[in-house]
C-alpha cells in the first residue's frame, strides 16, 4: 500500500497534456505488481493446501502436537478457555458485519462509493471464497474426546483467521492515510497482533489445526491483494480510488491500495 500526496500538491506541477501512454503504462506496472504480490501469497497457500491434501506426515505431527498440547492446557484452565472464546469472537462473521457496516456508511457519507464498494465486495467475497475452498478440501475438524468448544462445518481454511486478516487489512487500507507517526505504527502493530491472536485462539479452542489457520491467513492476504489490485485497475484513467481525509486538510492523502 502506498500513500500518494494530496491533490493540492499537484497544483504546483506545470500544466500540460498527459502523455497518451501514461494510463497504459500505469496499468502495466500495477498489473505486474499485482501478479508478483499474488504469486508470493498464492504459492504458500497452494503449498499448504497440497500438504494438507497429501496428509504430509511432518505437517500432521505439527497439527496434532499443537492440538493435544493446547487442549491439555485448556481442559485444566477454564479462564484460558474463556479468554480464547472472547478473542475468537472477534474473528466471527457477525463481528465484522457490526464493525464494517458503519465504516461503509461513513464512506458513503463522505461520497466515496468506490471505496465503500471495495469494503463490501472484499469482505463478502472472502466469506464466499472460504466456503468454496472448504467444500473442495472437505477436511474435518479436530476430533477431541472432551472438547472445550464446538464449531460447525469443515476445517480448512479457518474462516475466523481469514476474516480477521481481510477485515484488519481493509481497515488499514481505509484509515491508515489518516494516521501518522506513532499512531500509524500502533494501528499496524495492533492489527498484526489481533490477527495472530484470533488465529491462535482457534487452535487453542481445539476447533482448528495450525495448518487451517495458516491457510486462512495466507488466503485472506491473497484475496485482499487481488481485490485491491482489481479496484485500482478499474480506476486507471479516472480519479483516485479514494480521498479519505478532508480535501481541506493540509495533511490529507490519497489512498492507493495497489500495494495492499
Amino acid at each position: 500500500m502506498t500513500v500518494m500526496p494530496h491533490e493540492s500538491e499537484h497544483l504546483s506541477t506545470p500544466a500540460g497534456p498527459q502523455p497518451s501512454g501514461e494510463p497504459s503504462a500505469r496499468l502495466d506496472a500495477r498489473g505486474l505488481l499485482a501478479a508478483i504480490s499474488l504469486a508470493l501469497l498464492v504459492v504458500p497457500f497452494s503449498l499448504t493446501l497440497l500438504l494438507v491434501e497429501d496428509r504430509w506426515a511432518p505437517l500432521l505431527r505439527i497439527d496434532r502436537g499443537a492440538r493435544d498440547t493446547l487442549h491439555r492446557y485448556a481442559v485444566a484452565h477454564g479462564g484460558f478457555v474463556t479468554a480464547m472464546q472472547l478473542v475468537s469472537n472477534c474473528g466471527s462473521w457477525v463481528f465484522w458485519v457490526v464493525v464494517l457496516t458503519p465504516v461503509v456508511a461513513w464512506l458513503l457519507w463522505r461520497r466515496l462509493p468506490r471505496l465503500a464498494l471495495f469494503v463490501l465486495v472484499t469482505m463478502a467475497g472472502s466469506s464466499l471464497l472460504n466456503v468454496v475452498v472448504k467444500s473442495s478440501v472437505h477436511r474435518l475438524r479436530p476430533a477431541l474426546s472432551d472438547p472445550v468448544a464446538r464449531a460447525q462445518g469443515l476445517s480448512f481454511p479457518s474462516a475466523h483467521a481469514q476474516a480477521a486478516m481481510v477485515g484488519y487489512a481493509v481497515l488499514l487500507l481505509v484509515f491508515l492515510p489518516l494516521l501518522h507517526g506513532a499512531w500509524r505504527r500502533t494501528a499496524i502493530t495492533f492489527a498484526v497482533l489481533a490477527v495472530l491472536a484470533i488465529g491462535f485462539s482457534r487452535i487453542a479452542l481445539g476447533v482448528h489445526y495450525v495448518s487451517d489457520v495458516v491457510g486462512g491467513l495466507v488466503l485472506g492476504a491473497a484475496w485482499v491483494a487481488a481485490m485491491a489490485a482489481a479496484f485500482n485497475v478499474v480506476c486507471i484513467g479516472r480519479e483516485p480510488l479514494a480521498h479519505v481525509a478532508s480535501p481541506r486538510s493540509a495533511g490529507s492523502h490519497t489512498l492507493d491500495t495497489s500495494g495492499g
